[in-house]
């Protein structure tokens, strides 16, 4: 059997509840989010809080900001900020 994530469940509620058709994929450390088979975001636990960070122009996961990462106190907040996008540069 295999062993719940309940993270991933908490990422995923919070998609279904906005209608996004995109999905949580657990990956080394972090959550990535999968949307039409591209990776547009992830989600790294940093201690007790959540930060996210985007692909980059690079070609490598980075923090979003010039001033330190986007950290965020639950799992849900990080998800909305994700699906907010208030930035411009996930989806």
């Amino acid at each position: 059997m295999a062993k719940l994530d309940v993270t991933k469940s908490r990422i995923e509620a919070v998609l279904a509840a906005r209608r996004c058709p995109a999905e949580a994929v657990r990956i080394n450390r972090g959550y990535t989010i999968v949307y039409q088979g591209r990776a547009v975001s992830r989600i790294r636990e940093r201690g007790e809080r959540w930060e996210v960070v985007w692909w980059s122009h690079r070609d490598k996961w980075e923090s979003i900001g010039d001033f330190g990462g986007m950290d965020f106190d639950t799992i849900e907040e990080a998800v909305e900020y994700i699906l907010d996008d208030p930035m411009g540069i996930v989806w």
